[in-house]
């Protein structure tokens, strides 16, 4: 009998290998659960931008008061129905303001048979007036001068930034159909992840 001992051993083999190859995934999961500072958990939103809960109402034109560079009003609520894309900054428009312009302009000419269903504004927080090759360079933006003092009340503070008036030149926002803020980029967003939230927005949204 003792003789049979190892080729009795050996014909397991197989058969621990078949059970080891079965545990593996789940051995896998649980580590990916129970320790995430692994990074192996899969994230829990697959949306580039913040979203912003609960979501903030368009404010009435007596609360946000906006003229055109023309000096005309302008109510943003009069773009209910579209998803808009903001920016807000200096009409002096640094490179980081170009940047943001860029972005935005890029993700919506990006869009296809959807690009209808997108406004762009840009809210100016200063008296100074774009030059005139930006102005030509984002024909199709919205260039609203804005009251920083009340944009504090309506926006969110962009996301890795000190808590300050200039924090609001940092970052870019979505504003659904229903008029509400509900989305947020962070400084220095990645065009191709924005893009792509904009691209998702429009292919599951029913409205806008």
């Amino acid at each position: 009998m003792a003789s049979h001992s190892p080729t009795m051993r050996r014909s397991l083999w197989p058969i621990y290998s078949i059970m080891a190859i079965c545990l593996a995934p789940l051995l896998f999961a649980l580590a990916a659960y129970y320790l995430p500072a692994l990074g192996l958990r899969p994230p829990g939103q697959s949306n580039y931008g913040h979203l912003i809960e609960p979501q903030r109402p368009v404010p009435s034109a007596a609360d946000l008061t906006l003229h055109t560079l023309q000096g005309d009003n302008f109510d943003l609520q009069s773009l209910r129905g579209q998803w808009v894309l903001l920016n807000v900054d200096s009409g002096a428009c640094p490179e980081s303001c170009v940047r943001k312009l860029f972005i935005l302009r890029n993700s919506h000419a990006s869009q296809g048979k959807n690009v209808g269903r997108v406004a762009r504004v840009w809210l100016i927080t200063d008296q100074i007036t774009p030059s005139a090759r930006i102005q030509q360079a984002y024909q199709g933006t919205h260039m609203l001068r804005a009251s920083t003092e009340q944009l504090q009340h309506f926006l969110p503070l962009p996301l890795h930034h000190d808590h300050n008036v200039s924090d609001l030149h940092a970052g870019m926002w979505v504003i659904d159909p229903n008029g509400n803020l509900m989305l947020m980029f962070p400084p220095d967003a990645d065009p191709l992840r924005v893009r792509k939230d904009l691209s998702k927005l429009l292919q599951y949204s029913r409205i806008g």
